[in-house]
């Protein structure tokens, strides 16, 4: 299992998990252009993806969708209520998708995808457990609060975990008050301190690799949501690697396995 981000903030989204021969796209929030460049760098086309899978229908998570789908045969994977916005934004949309319901599973690649529910002000925003084989990513992003549901990625081999903002920086800066209390909001997005203390329980848990994700321009840096969840690792005995996802252009390859191996 081979996952690397091409994107990753409030900008635009896009990630790419490997299974083999199997190319699974999550999320289409940059332009078709930058996903062709992204997937070239990795010696993959467009046309090698097996499927798209979208976590909900915000732009900055489909903005290069619609073209996507003229220059490639993927299905597109998401939950029933995300399937309803993106055919009302698309037309001749029905035939390439793949609804599944909120909170279920599906598979595809040989991979089973369980849908996690996310606390987010748009119907149907769902993260991802993957499973395949004996390795695991969980996916969560877009959610103000942890969701209880999330607890079955507590333990996966690879986690990436939003950490979008530091709450002060986002109080004392230039934001409009009704979007300070949007992103602070249980559906808005998760603070570094939130991502700090799932993380913390996801290390006690066994989880190997932790990437943050969806870090805000305005309202964080790198540094300071590394340097929080660090702080907050320390107190698990994590061994595994922290790491933030660039904002733009294409992260490190991460590779995952059992978590036999990793002890």
């Amino acid at each position: 299992m081979r996952f690397q981000t091409l994107a990753s903030s409030s900008a635009g989204n896009a990630a790419l998990l490997s299974l083999g021969e199997e190319h699974l796209l999550i999320d289409a929030g940059i332009s078709c252009l930058r996903l062709r460049r992204g997937l070239e760098e990795m010696g993959l086309r467009l046309e090698d993806l097996t499927a798209v899978l979208i976590t909900h229908a915000h732009n900055d998570h489909t903005a290069g969708l619609a073209t996507l789908l003229k220059r490639c045969a993927a299905p597109i994977l998401c939950t029933e209520e995300t399937a309803r916005q993106l055919c009302y934004r698309t037309a001749g949309l029905e035939g390439r998708l793949l609804p599944f319901p909120l909170g279920g599973q599906t598979e595809v690649g040989g991979c089973l995808v369980t849908s996690v529910p996310t606390s987010h002000d748009i119907p149907g925003s769902t993260g991802f457990r993957f499973d395949w084989g004996s390795s695991s990513l969980g996916y969560l992003t877009d959610t103000g609060i942890i969701p209880r549901e999330a607890e079955c990625l507590l333990g996966v081999d690879l986690l990436y975990l939003e950490a979008n903002h530091d709450v002060e920086t986002l109080r004392s800066g230039p934001y409009p008050y009704y979007l300070k209390a949007r992103v602070l909001g249980d559906q808005g997005h998760l603070s570094n301190d939130a991502a700090a203390r799932f993380a913390q329980a996801a290390a006690l848990r066994g989880t190997g690799d932790i990437i943050l994700a969806h870090l805000s321009q305005e309202n964080n840096t790198p540094q300071m949501a590394f340097r929080t969840v660090e702080t907050a690792l320390r107190g698990a005995d994590y061994r595994g690697l922290l790491s933030v996802a660039p904002r733009a252009g294409l992260s490190p390859a991460h590779e995952t396995e059992a978590a036999a191996c990793r002890k």
